[in-house]
């Protein structure tokens, strides 16, 4: 974690408000597949924010995440390399997040890598995990271990096809969303400006 002295006023209560949306409950559900879908060797982090950070803070774990999520050969990240160096450490960390948005994970689910390094908001780095962990149980393509129940099933889109003559039936009619015309009638229209009758 950075060195940073303790933050006060309009800074603290954002801090505040951002720790609050953590869930302690979520982190444990997530421990529990990444373990399952790296398995091998991997030791499961003492509960609690710091210690689920300090244990993917290095990005080797993520890394190993990602690639468990294909079949073998075709891993986006080819090495991951071990080291105690900060901006090699954060490397791996942003490999981790292209390689989840190039799954299919969506922009607007992705951490920033600071927000994992320095701890600034580990509830983005929940909402991506749990993001990837519904994708790979959406797609159910032989890679995902773990519970089925651990994530929601992501929607799949539907397309409708429609013949030409469909498409052309459908030119000719009023959509309802467009409003309708029957019933219209001018009577009992008086002409503009004139005053209205009051009795």
């Amino acid at each position: 974690m950075a060195n940073r002295g303790p933050s006060y006023g309009l800074s603290r209560e954002v801090q505040e408000k951002i720790d609050q949306k953590y869930d302690p409950d979520l982190e444990q559900r997530l421990v529990d597949w990444i373990v399952a879908q790296c398995g091998g060797n991997l030791e499961k982090p003492q509960p609690g924010k710091q210690n689920f950070q300090k244990w993917l803070m290095d990005g080797t774990i993520l890394c190993r995440l990602i690639n468990s999520l294909y079949p073998r050969g075709k891993e986006p990240i080819k090495k991951i390399a071990e080291t105690q160096m900060a901006f090699k450490q954060m490397e791996k960390i942003s490999q981790f997040l292209q390689a989840a948005e190039a799954y299919g994970v969506t922009t607007t689910d992705i951490f920033q890598t600071v927000d994992l390094w320095e701890a600034k908001d580990m509830a983005a780095v929940q909402r991506t995990l749990m993001a990837l962990g519904s994708l790979a149980v959406t797609k159910d393509d032989g890679q995902y271990k773990g519970d089925r129940d651990w994530f929601h099933r992501k929607a799949q889109g539907y397309r409708r096809e429609f013949t030409e003559e469909q498409l052309r039936q459908g030119q000719s009619l009023i959509g309802l969303q467009m409003g309708s015309n029957r019933g219209a009638s001018q009577a009992g229209m008086t002409g503009y400006g004139m005053h209205r009758q009051i009795m």
